[in-house]
């Protein structure tokens, strides 16, 4: 019987199927950071037991962590609590610990692949929804819960019922200023934030095989958004050349071995999904939320839905345009803006400042905007210099903060003041997720790089007109 990609990796990596019942699945890597851990490790010390293989499994601080003055004590309690229990646990089990301050530091999601520990064809699991990221390798990688990670630190295994098979194709070319961040907004606006519950997503088509790796990590990290267990891509020959040379993968006949392994991960021509969808990239355009959830999207140039039109409660729609303070019927362009914030494991790489440094680009910072640009690790923020993208940046009136989830989730200082738009790269547009009564506004880095220079929601594409004039 022919086997899609989800299904060739899936079964190669069951221990044990019960009847009836989920399987028990063998995991390659186990990423872990200061804020689901804790409890985990003290499971085990309270049951006198150590971390199974502890070289699969990875430490990074980055949810809790300052992006600035990182050489200081962490000023909350808490924080600087969850980091040295880390920092610990990790000593106490013999486990790569990397922290504030190291050069392998940054968000979990970003420093996975930076340095080789996400490959294809690997099962890959962190306390942290947003692990579906690393299914841009060909890898099948999802968020666990605290007593998850005890049972994978304890076992190398979890117990997971295996999900419904979705592939969602699109093909065609891109438009100008349509970034992966608009493609996966777009594809969560077809089908909600609930769209694919139960199932695990392929991605397939002409514009994701044409994506960069860091395009494709963009999409995955958004397939939790869509409902979907995770998301994953074939690795082609764009995939074994970013990871090729990085210091965890396979060297010398390693390499050569495991490259036939990876090459016969596909989903084969007459492999059936349980369900399938196809869109055409010519219906996409640079993307911009107005509501509470990622699936309240729409291109940047139309108008807010009527109630009528939108498929759900009224009443639930409506309290989110009231907590937005906007209205059925209104344009986005020209609504004024407070925050702009590029980075997260969603767009906290180097094409993502790449981009937000070709609209900034000998313009000027709104003076109503504060900006937070902050790298997802120290190697992007090191690339960003060597690149000359800082010197950009500061011409333009931005300034760097240092690698950490940041305004993602109003963890740590960055937060943004109740009732403050920020138009966000990040993942979740939640009520307070950025912040109490924050006002969350997901986007692109080019939208956002536009927004940042005018003040205002505006369509990159105006401001690229005028580069081009």
């Amino acid at each position: 019987m022919s086997k899609t990609l989800f299904d060739k990796v899936w079964d190669s990596h069951v221990v044990q199927h019960i009847e009836n019942g989920p399987d028990v699945l063998f995991i390659d890597r186990h990423l872990v950071h200061e804020v689901t851990s804790p409890v985990a490790f003290l499971g085990l010390k309270n049951r006198g037991i150590k971390v199974k293989y502890p070289e699969r499994t990875f430490a990074t601080a980055d949810h809790n962590t300052p992006t600035l003055n990182q050489h200081l004590p962490v000023k909350d309690p808490l924080s600087a609590n969850q980091l040295k229990a880390l920092e610990e646990n990790a000593a106490a089990h013999n486990i790569p610990y990397w922290g504030l301050g190291h050069d392998k530091n940054g968000i979990v999601h970003v420093i996975g692949p930076e340095n080789g520990i996400t490959v294809p064809g690997a099962t890959i699991v962190c306390g942290d929804s947003h692990t579906s990221t690393h299914g841009a390798f060909g890898a099948i990688a999802f968020g666990i819960g605290t007593s998850e990670v005890e049972m994978v630190l304890s076992t190398q295994c979890i117990m997971q019922p295996k999900p419904k098979s979705m592939r969602i194709n699109i093909n065609g070319t891109l438009s100008k200023a349509v970034t992966p961040k608009d493609v996966a907004l777009f594809i969560i606006s077809k089908l909600s934030t609930s769209g694919a519950t139960g199932y695990f997503a392929e991605y397939a088509g002409d514009v994701f095989k044409n994506m960069s790796m860091e395009g494709r990590m963009t999409v995955c990290n958004l397939s939790i958004e869509m409902g979907a267990r995770g998301g994953m891509i074939a690795p082609d020959e764009t995939t074994f050349e970013y990871i090729k040379g990085r210091e965890y993968t396979p060297k010398g006949a390693d390499w050569d071995k495991a490259m036939e392994y990876w090459q016969t991960l596909y989903t084969e021509d007459d492999a059936t999904f349980d369900k399938e969808l196809t869109f055409e990239a010519s219906e996409i355009e640079p993307m911009i939320t107005y509501g509470t959830n990622p699936g309240m999207g729409m291109s940047i140039q139309k108008y807010i839905p009527l109630a009528e039109a939108v498929e759900g409660g009224i009443a639930t729609y409506k309290k989110s345009l009231e907590y937005m303070d906007f209205h059925e019927g209104d344009s986005m362009i020209g609504k004024p803006i407070d925050f702009v914030f590029l980075g997260s494991c969603t767009n906290g790489r180097i094409e993502d400042f790449r981009a937000f440094a070709s609209i900034v680009k000998g313009k000027k910072k709104a003076d109503n905007v504060t900006a937070w640009l902050v790298p997802g690790s120290h190697r992007v923020e090191e690339a960003i210099k060597e690149e000359g993208i800082l010197d950009i940046l500061h011409e333009a009136g931005f300034e760097l903060r240092e690698p950490g989830c940041s305004a993602c989730l109003a963890m740590n200082d960055d937060k943004v003041p109740a009732g403050k738009y920020a138009v966000s790269t990040s993942n979740r547009n939640f009520e307070g997720r950025q912040g109490p009564g924050a006002r969350t506004l997901l986007a692109s880095p080019l939208v956002a790089a536009a927004a940042a220079v005018t003040g205002k929601v505006t369509d990159p594409r105006e401001l690229m007109e005028e580069v081009l004039a």
